[in-house]
C-alpha cells in the first residue's frame, strides 16, 4: 500500500470526526510496532497539505526491558521525517513482572504506560495524543466488551480526558491491520518487536484469531461489525460528518 492511500483513509477519519483543529500539538505514541510507525508516517504526510495547520512529536514510553532499540525510529524522526522525539524511560516492566508478579499484566501495564505517556505529553505543551488503532482494534475491542463484560462497548474515535485536559484521536480507525501491513512491507519501515514477554499471549490475541475465523467463514462480517458500531448510536460515536468530505 503507498502512502497516499494512507492518506485517504486518515483524511476521511480526521474529517469525518473532526479530529485535528488549527494549531493543534499532536503527540503521537509510538511503540517502535507497525501500526504506531504508520500513523507517525501518516501525520507526517497530512501536514504537508491539510487546511488546519498542526505539529507533531513522537513519544515512546520504555517500559524497561533493557532490550529495546530505537535508534532506526531515533533516525527517522529526526533525518527523515524531522519530527522531535522523546523517549520515556520507566521501570514498568520491573515492576509489573519482576517486583509484582502479575498473572494478567496488560491491564495493570496499559495504566502505567498510558500515565506516563501522558505526563510526557503535557510537559512538551501537547494538547492532543493520536493512538494507533485500525479497523481491526475498533471490531477486536467490542467483541472483547461483549464477551468479557457483557456489553456493546468499543473505543470512540476522539476521546477527551478532562483530568488530563488532553483529546484522544484515533486517525487510523478506517484502516484494516492488512492495510497497514502492506504499507509497512511495501516501505520497508523499521519495526521494532515488541520485548514483552506476554506479546501474543493475550485476550485480545484470543479475539483476533476468533474474528480472522469469523471473516473467513463469513466474508465481510468486519465490515458490518465496524458498521454496526458507526450506527449504533453508542457513547462516543456520533455520526460521520461527510460534509467535510
Amino acid at each position: 500500500m503507498r502512502l497516499q492511500q494512507v492518506l485517504s483513509y486518515v483524511r476521511k477519519a480526521v474529517d469525518d470526526y473532526h479530529m485535528i483543529a488549527d494549531g493543534d500539538k499532536i503527540a503521537v505514541g509510538i511503540s517502535g510496532g507497525k501500526d504506531s510507525l504508520t500513523l507517525l508516517y501518516a501525520l507526517h504526510g497530512l501536514r504537508r497539505f491539510y487546511p488546519q495547520k498542526f505539529d507533531i512529536h513522537a513519544v515512546t514510553v520504555d517500559l524497561g526491558f533493557g532490550n529495546l532499540d530505537l535508534s532506526r525510529i531515533e533516525s527517522i524522526c529526526a533525518d527523515e521525517l524531522q519530527i522531535p522525539y522523546t523517549i520515556v524511560k520507566t521501570d514498568i516492566a520491573d515492576i509489573i513482572f519482576d517486583q509484582r508478579k502479575e498473572s494478567n499484566p496488560c491491564s495493570l501495564c496499559a495504566k502505567m504506560r498510558k500515565g506516563a505517556l501522558n505526563e510526557a505529553i503535557k510537559k512538551e505543551g501537547c494538547n492532543k495524543v493520536a493512538y494507533a488503532h485500525h479497523k481491526d482494534d475498533v471490531v477486536e475491542t467490542m467483541l472483547m466488551s461483549l464477551i468479557y463484560e457483557g456489553r456493546f462497548h468499543t473505543f470512540s474515535p476522539v476521546t477527551y480526558l478532562d483530568r488530563m485536559d488532553l483529546t484522544v484521536i484515533r486517525p487510523l480507525m478506517y484502516m484494516n491491520e492488512a492495510d497497514v501491513i502492506g504499507f509497512v512491507n511495501k516501505n520497508q519501515v523499521p519495526v521494532v518487536k515488541s520485548p514483552c514477554p506476554a506479546d501474543g499471549y493475550t485476550k485480545r490475541e484470543y479475539v483476533k484469531q476468533l474474528l480472522k475465523k469469523l471473516n473467513q467463514e463469513n466474508p465481510g462480517v468486519k465490515e458490518r461489525m465496524f458498521t454496526a458500531i458507526q450506527d449504533g448510536g453508542m457513547t462516543g460515536w456520533p455520526p460521520p460528518d461527510t460534509s467535510r468530505r
